[in-house]
């Protein structure tokens, strides 16, 4: 039957179905309670052996010999395998099975044993129809590999591809682990805005949507900083949120327009109290959700475990590229060292400016065990403390693993003057024609004219992080359901 074209497939699949109705059965049925998941009859099968059950789940295989049948069921546990038999079941029954089609939803009481090959079974007593399934499976079941299709149809993936589902269990235990050390540090999870008046807290081109009642253009955020720190300001002092945030930017292996993120804010630390939040978290996430913290990625073995290493951008961009900052002080200088690198840059752009660029296009790559750059240039970290022996950088570092950025913390900005005047430079960068510049954000503005104490702040990057700790090559093995082109 899969060699006919789909629609006369899902025909055959229809008339199936008119013949169970006709036989008095619901083909989409009602509530079903189980007694079992697959896994666990077979962890448990020497104490189940003998006992009745009542599973559920998908038609992966039927195996019609006669009188007696198997057919492997999947939950989303596992698979197992169930048997039935025209004695066991009855007539009426054995003709209905015999209407199921792979995909079929069912449900089937029965006694556990083994049979004679050895693997764990259920004997069918009783059997329920609970979904007829008018689409097949694809052709290959058991493997669909068109990565389109994988991702446009997520739900096909999760069927067919078993392994794909534990990624995404590993996911929702890294997020829990993640919330369980944090509230062990007397943290508060709280929740902000999507809809800002101005985009802000991150440099990313914002989506712009438009509130019909109030007439008025609202962006999607950016960044979950801003508001975070409004609460610092507000006095609480520990405060995290794990949130969707949207950035109108490229899409590749490690970008999403969508994408999650893990912000959090302590009172009274700096960056470097964020480096330890860091390091020690997700070694404990890991250890907690993998069993340890010495993990391979793509091959490479990575050790999550503290203490990580630690080097200045300037020192990172010494040993990399072999270009010493500490001697070009000038924005002359630092163009003339970009163009010796055939690296492009804008034709006003900054020492610090260059320092960026040199960074990511020759030192990020070779960022492959745990490591923390710290003392970002000004120009590129406008919400930032500056450093107090050279103000032309900032109290910031952001983590790398295997080449990609994971984690961006400051000793957060807390002076209102300066931030104003960090801003207004920001506006300036905007008229020029960046659209990723930050707007000024008067209320945050205010907030801080009211007092925040010196604060640390985090972000990590979850599906990033994810896809570290599975594995995963590409960032939408790691989201369910990926931004994609449109098909047309």
């Amino acid at each position: 039957m899969s060699d006919l074209p789909l629609n006369e497939q899902m025909q055959i699949r229809i008339k199936k179905m008119q013949e169970l109705e006709q036989m008095g059965v619901d083909t989409f049925g009602s509530r079903f309670c189980r007694t079992h998941s697959s896994q666990q009859i077979i962890d448990n099968f020497e104490q189940l052996e003998g006992q009745q059950t009542t599973i559920a789940g998908r038609v992966m295989a039927i195996r019609e010999h006669g009188k007696a049948c198997f057919a492997t069921i999947a939950d989303f546990d596992g698979q197992i395998q169930i048997y039935v038999r025209i004695d066991a079941v009855g007539e009426d029954q054995f003709a209905q099975f015999h209407l199921w089609d792979i995909g079929d939803i069912v449900g089937v009481d029965g006694e556990i044993f083994r049979t004679h090959r050895g693997e764990v079974s259920v004997k069918a007593a009783k059997l329920t129809f609970l979904s007829k399934s008018l689409r097949p499976l694809p052709e290959k079941w058991h493997g669909l590999k068109d990565v389109e299709i994988r991702y446009r149809r997520r739900y096909l993936d999760l069927i067919v591809n078993p392994e794909v589902k534990q990624a995404f269990v590993a996911r929702s235990k890294i997020i829990r682990a993640i919330r369980h050390y944090l509230d062990n540090l007397d943290f508060l999870e709280v929740e902000t805005p999507t809809l800002h008046h101005i985009a802000g807290g991150a440099a990313a081109r914002p989506f712009i949507t438009h509130h019909n009642t109030l007439d008025l253009d609202l962006y999607m955020r950016i960044a979950l900083e801003l508001h975070l720190k409004r609460l610092i300001v507000g006095g609480m002092e520990r405060v995290y949120e794990i949130g969707r945030v949207f950035r109108n930017e490229g899409i590749s292996i490690k970008h999403n327009p969508e994408f999650t993120m893990l912000e959090l804010y302590q009172a009274y630390s700096d960056y470097n109290g964020m480096m330890e939040i860091t390091e020690n978290m997700i070694s404990a996430v890991s250890k907690e959700v993998l069993g340890s913290d010495q993990i391979e990625y793509q091959g490479t073995p990575i050790s999550l475990a503290a203490p990580w290493r630690r080097i200045t951008m300037f020192d990172a961009i010494k040993e990399y590229a072999g270009v010493d900052f500490n001697i070009i002080k000038t924005d002359e200088e630092a163009r003339q060292a970009a163009a010796d690198l055939s690296i492009e840059f804008a034709d006003n752009a900054s020492r610090g400016d260059i320092i960026n660029l040199l960074f990511e296009e020759k030192v990020e790559e070779n960022l492959i065990q745990p490591t923390f750059v710290m003392d970002y240039p000004i120009e590129v970290s406008p919400l930032t403390k500056r450093k107090k022996d050279d103000p032309s950088l900032t109290y910031r570092f952001e983590a790398f693993i295997y080449g990609r950025e994971l984690a961006n913390a400051y000793s957060e900005l807390n002076d209102p003057l300066d931030q104003r005047q960090r801003f207004e430079r920001q506006m300036e960068q905007r008229a020029k024609g960046d659209e990723e510049a930050n707007e000024a954000d008067e209320d945050f503005l205010q907030a801080l004219e009211y007092g925040m104490p010196p604060t640390g702040g985090l972000g990590i990057g979850i599906d990033r992080l994810v896809m570290i700790l599975t594995d995963a090559a590409s960032i939408r093995d790691v989201i369910l359901f990926p931004t994609l082109r449109s098909r047309e």
